[in-house]
């Protein structure tokens, strides 16, 4: 059997912020229909690995791929984004548009309906016909099962309903992968579940994905491969039997340990 193509890699990359250093040399890759979870303790550098990987954050060091954009940070001129010369500017966000982000927090536009959360980064962003992109937004809704909640504004509407909106948009991008940053952690107990489904709708349907989650069941049920991260390396990796059930490190272990329910 064939190896998937390369859709996410990540090599030597490092991030620092002051004298912290959150990443230390992180490197994997990620195959196209490929879903890996991330997993590791608060602080690890889990979600600034995430936004990398988005383009919402700059690493000091390090080459990242996603989809046909690639950037060597290492490169880059150092200082703030906005004075980066324009060829480097318009690598960067080239790398961003090939993302599609799901942020823990939502972070919808209060004062837009939910179609018109979906449709704002298709048109205003990648410059789709208005009307290509709302039949599109339709549809998505449909699928992440919000079809009756088009028109509603995000305070009419759930944590968990708001949550897959915020998952509609980020597949309205039509992205290389999609990167989820810990989406259920903020959500109430009996919408967890919603969300979980359709991300595991998402994984059937062969998205590539890269999810920050303590979500042990769906890693177990979903990933294709775990990588566990603490103090800015990744500590082990591998399928999720291995990583889950049978840790090799004693990090991993220990980990585990403090958060898994008796499986």
């Amino acid at each position: 059997m064939s190896q998937p193509e390369v859709v996410v890699s990540a090599a030597h990359v490092r991030k620092s912020f002051g004298d912290k250093e959150v990443l230390r040399d992180i490197s994997f890759e990620v195959g196209s229909g490929e879903v890996t979870v991330v997993l590791g303790p608060s602080g690890s550098g889990k979600t600034t690995l995430l936004r990398a990987l988005g383009g919402l954050e700059r690493p000091d060091a390090g080459v990242i791929t996603v989809g046909d954009a690639s950037l060597d940070f290492g490169e880059l001129t150092p200082g703030r984004h906005d004075r980066l010369p324009r060829g480097q500017r318009e690598q960067l966000t080239a790398l961003g548009r090939q993302s599609g982000f799901v942020f823990q927090g939502h972070n919808l536009f209060a004062h837009k309906s939910a179609l018109d959360n979906i449709t704002e980064g298709p048109v205003v962003v990648q410059g789709e016909d208005p009307q290509a992109a709302r039949e599109r937004a339709l549809a998505l809704l449909d699928q992440v099962g919000l079809s009756e909640h088009a028109d509603k504004y995000p305070f009419q509407l759930s944590g968990g309903q708001q949550q897959r909106v915020g998952i509609a948009r980020a597949l309205a991008l039509r992205p290389s992968v999609v990167l989820f940053d810990e989406p259920t952690s903020a959500l109430d107990p009996e919408t967890v579940g919603e969300v979980l489904q359709v991300m595991r709708d998402l994984a059937e349907q062969h998205w590539t994905m890269v999810v920050v989650t303590h979500e042990i069941r769906f890693a177990r049920q979903v990933a294709d491969e775990v990588l566990f991260i603490d103090g800015g390396v990744v500590v082990e990796r591998g399928a999720p039997e291995q990583v889950i059930l049978d840790p090799q490190a004693e990090r991993t272990r220990s980990f585990l340990q403090r958060i898994l329910d008796p499986l």
